[in-house]
């Protein structure tokens, strides 16, 4: 099969689309025909030698992937050769095939199309772990979702909204703050000229769930920005890894920290995560309330400049890559 590698560790260029061996289903496992995959920014760190895959999986790029199962492997149950599928990977999505964990495994949604939701599980999974398993976001709290019109960010604001709340978001852009506004966002700020504490208490009095991708640069102002109960969920780094915790201020709100990762999580993790998004998330998806964003469709073979325009800044929701051509 054709995959894309990574010649050495780097920029976009590093990439290449080359044949590799085909992977094998082991037990519990099955072999998926690729559709298409997505391109997350664990992807770029990964290129750039910064996010190393875990022990045992893949280290062909991709965290999620469409197609269709071709092969069970030894004792699974509940699916068959030929059903269309989305799934959670720990690696391995940038390739015409690849072998998943059963338990990884979600039916294609609804009126959800093929290619579509390809750009459906690393998010559905990541926001449903942690602004409702961890967070317990509930009907009438304020969630505040920084970057909110990353791939992450886009999905946050429709489960919000479906839940009940009241989203605010961060982007950097009044163009891109207007497309979250359309997608039900209530309160958009503009980081690059707004304080986004000041404007979300001057419209709410705080946060009751923040999820957050800067990591160190948003920790004290995210604090600042907790109602009192609050609870912040970190899952980015992109400002940096280190800060100062004022732990006066969060005690004072009865508030609460937390930091998480997905792709390291152990099979029996993730596999409780999709079951949950199955049970609970997958039928807002079904009914619509919740839809995949697509703001750009590439050939797998140009998996670089993939990453580029992620890099840039100016996608909108995720990036697709397709393994076939979309009118196979």
């Amino acid at each position: 099969m054709r995959a894309i590698t990574i010649r050495e560790p780097g920029g976009p260029e590093n990439l290449e689309w080359t044949n590799v061996a085909d992977p094998a289903p082991g037990p519990g496992e099955v072999l998926i025909d690729v559709a298409a995959t997505a391109v997350n920014r664990a992807d770029l760190l990964q290129r750039q030698g910064n996010y190393a895959p875990p022990r045992g999986a893949s280290d062909i790029l991709g965290l999620e992937c469409s197609g269709t199962i071709v092969e069970l492997g030894a004792g699974v149950e509940g699916w068959q050769a030929g059903d269309e599928v989305c799934a959670l990977l720990s690696g391995g999505g940038y390739a015409e095939k690849v072998a998943v964990p059963a338990v990884q495994l979600l039916p294609v949604p609804g009126e959800v199309g093929l290619f579509s939701a390809a750009g459906l599980p690393e998010v559905a999974c990541t926001v449903w772990s942690n602004v409702v398993m961890l967070a317990g976001l509930a009907e009438d709290d304020v969630l505040l979702v920084h970057g909110g019109a990353g791939g992450i960010g886009t999905h946050a604001i429709q489960v919000g909204k479906a839940l009940g709340a009241t989203v605010a978001v961060t982007a950097g852009s009044a163009e891109r703050l207007e497309r979250c506004r359309q997608l039900g966002a209530d309160i958009a700020i503009n980081y690059r000229e707004q304080d986004f504490v000041e404007e979300l208490k001057k419209e709410t009095g705080g946060a009751d769930v923040i999820l957050d991708n800067m990591g160190a640069k948003y920790l004290d102002r995210n604090v600042n920005a907790l109602a009192i109960g609050g609870r912040l969920v970190v899952i980015g780094l992109q400002g940096g890894v280190k800060g100062e915790l004022n732990l006066g201020k969060l005690i004072a709100k009865r508030g609460s920290v937390a930091a998480t990762t997905l792709r390291a999580r152990p099979v029996a993790e993730k596999g409780e995560i999709v079951a949950d998004v199955r049970e609970r998330l997958w039928p807002l998806v079904a009914d619509g309330s919740v839809r995949p964003v697509i703001g750009q469709v590439l050939p797998l073979a140009e998996a670089a400049a993939a990453h580029r325009m992620l890099a840039e800044g100016g996608v909108f929701g995720k990036i697709v890559l397709t393994a076939k051509s979309q009118t196979a």
